[in-house]
């Protein structure tokens, strides 16, 4: 297996020249925020990635979290990883100031994020819910309960879970049954909650659950769904810790990937009941639980960016040393480099492509989160939240499905041996197989597009992100370097395609949803593939721009390469993808049940 090194100077083109640095480091509470204060920030955390992360990826793999006496145990190296996470300050990189946090705005935490991911995707999930239960805590929290909570998660003491699911309901969460009774200011938990991720370990004092339950009086369905703070130890008034809570892991999930993540199946008041917390108002659960749920699509689409790019860099590696064959045209005897065989190659530029594109999306969304939240003007504010709504299924839909496709890739250019656990490519597509299915599948994820982020708003903001990269095109026509000239091209056409496509989902979805959500998959995947030619396009302009400044020329101009393949080999996917989307409905609800 090869090692990971972070892709700094990619991450740093995005944040810096693609996305802009200096638009978030002028919002309040950045003006910090600097291009030398990002160098040192990545600098250390690359180095934690591959120096202490990465090396566990493979035992954790290997021997995998363990049920022990109703105890988890991570495995060899992941406790001390996690004491030095905690003491280096990680967990707390994006947290409130206020409870013990840097404060970094998500378009600096984000890279951060891929690097754990690629270094060890298992150990990461830990961290990322965490952060998840904090942002819910911060808007719905009391004050108590941020007060004795916050600065121990954000600290790392603390980790916390989020518990949505039961084995009756699966992802549908109106069939909820886990059961919340009032007594004296707080509520006796009863139920089983299945597909906990981190739901119990060894790596911290205390875990901090988000629980979804019904109180004895609340209607069925999502609006009769309350949230719970239910911690494992309970905690007194100064964050001293008492006795254990009635909730205990009843077993681990045994999985395709992500094996050194404990998947628990936890239930609530096996005995007395489990003591829980009311967040905010009963009735609302559902509501605030989608904070996290927000938080953790972004993330999961994060993850699909992070495993392709660790996917490509082993194959990239593989090809490098691989020698097999003769190059073609040769009529020596000497075996060449696979990297040096036109089919390689073309793999390569596909990882290459789609893992740079996915990057500048995921990174697009953090900086407009970053605005969400931190914009002095109330309608900057708003847009950006519409934007950042809008974006969050097709990050995580597209980039987890194109996560999958380019570590399938990366078995392939390891061939046989790609096959063989040895290479540790096959790890890495087990592992991101989760990514498509968790947080919601991608299929959710399109419900989400079609049916709440453009039905609710007539398509605005699609509209306005569809305009805004019709915008571009004026400027690649007017550069004369022909790789961008490909790109205008290309892009010309994906921008026709989508337009064509989301006016008719909106003016459909109305009067025949199901015909919409027949082909709403389709619909995310084409919106994927047109915003990241967008982006590519864009970076390709800046990229001649500074090859003509004469700076750094093998990286600027490995850029443009980049976005000329992508024009060429993924961007014509918009056409496809647009007439199955506008034709395609029918040929999927003509089948009967009985003819599968």
């Amino acid at each position: 297996m090869s090692t990971y090194r972070a892709p700094l100077r990619d991450m740093r083109f995005v944040i810096e020249e693609l996305v802009g640095l200096q638009d978030i480091s002028a919002l309040p509470g950045c003006a910090a925020v600097t291009s030398d204060l990002v160098s040192a920030v990545f600098g250390e955390a690359s180095k934690f990635a591959s120096q202490v992360l990465a090396p566990l990826n493979r035992v954790g793999d290997e021997q995998g979290a363990q049920l022990i006496e109703g105890e988890v145990r991570t495995p060899p190296g992941f406790k001390q990883a996690y004491e030095q996470f905690v003491a280096g300050g990680w967990n707390g990189l994006s947290g409130e100031a206020c409870y013990g946090g840097q404060g970094l705005p998500n378009l600096v935490a984000m890279p951060v994020q891929e690097m754990w991911n690629s270094a060890n995707l298992a150990f990461c999930l830990c961290p990322m819910l965490t952060s998840g239960v904090m942002d819910a805590l911060t808007l719905t929290g009391t004050p108590e309960q941020r007060a004795t909570y916050l600065p121990r998660l954000t600290a790392g003491e603390w980790t916390g879970t989020m518990n949505l699911t039961e084995p009756q309901a699966g992802s549908d969460l109106s069939a909820v049954r886990t059961r919340a009774v009032r007594e004296s200011g707080q509520y006796r938990i009863h139920g089983t909650k299945i597909f906990i991720t981190w739901g119990e370990h060894d790596l911290a004092r205390n875990i901090v659950h988000l629980v979804l339950a019904r109180t004895p009086d609340a209607p069925q369905g999502v609006k009769g769904i309350s949230l719970f703070l239910v911690p494992k130890f309970l905690v007194a008034a100064d964050g001293a810790l008492g006795a254990r809570n009635d909730v205990h892991c009843l077993s681990l999930e045994h999985k395709l990937g992500i094996h050194a993540s404990p998947t628990c199946v936890l239930a609530y008041g096996e005995h007395e009941g489990a003591i829980g917390y009311l967040v905010g108002e009963e009735s609302r659960g559902l509501e605030y639980m989608f904070i996290m749920m927000n938080q953790a699509r972004l993330a999961v689409g994060l993850e699909g960016v992070a495993l392709a790019e660790r996917a490509y860099q082993q194959a990239r590696a593989y090809a490098q040393t691989r020698v097999q064959g003769r190059a073609i045209g040769q009529t020596s005897e000497e075996r060449v480099a696979i990297i040096r065989h036109p089919d390689v190659k073309r793999m390569l530029a596909s990882m290459k492509a789609h893992t740079e594109a996915m990057r500048a999306l995921a990174y697009s969304a953090a900086a407009a989160l970053d605005k969400s939240r931190r914009h002095p003007d109330d309608g900057e504010r708003k847009r950006n939240q519409a934007l950042v709504d809008f974006l969050i299924p097709i990050v995580k839909g597209w980039c987890t499905e194109c996560g999958v496709e380019v570590a399938s890739t990366g078995v392939q250019v390891h061939g046989g041996r790609g096959y063989i656990e040895d290479t540790g490519a096959a790890q890495l597509l087990r592992d991101a197989r989760i990514t498509t299915i968790y947080e919601g599948t991608t299929g959710i994820q399109a419900a989400d597009l079609v049916g709440r982020k453009l039905a609710r708003e007539r398509g605005a903001t699609a509209h306005a992100l569809i305009g805004e990269m019709r915008s571009l095109l004026p400027q690649l026509a007017g550069c004369a370097n022909a790789a961008v000239a490909v790109a205008h091209a290309a892009l010309a056409q994906a921008i026709e395609d989508l337009s064509a496509a989301t006016r008719w989902v909106v003016d459909t979805q109305s009067s025949d949803p199901a015909a919409v959500a027949a082909v709403s998959v389709p619909f995310l995947r084409l919106w994927g593939v047109a915003a990241g030619g967008w982006l590519m396009a864009r970076a390709a302009l800046i990229a001649d721009v500074r090859l003509n400044a004469d700076v750094e020329p093998e990286f600027y101009a490995a850029k443009i390469a980049t976005a000329r393949y992508y024009a060429e080999h993924i961007l014509p996917q918009s056409s496809l993808l647009a007439k199955i989307v506008v034709g395609g409905a029918q040929s999927v609800l003509a089948f009967s049940e009985q003819q599968f």
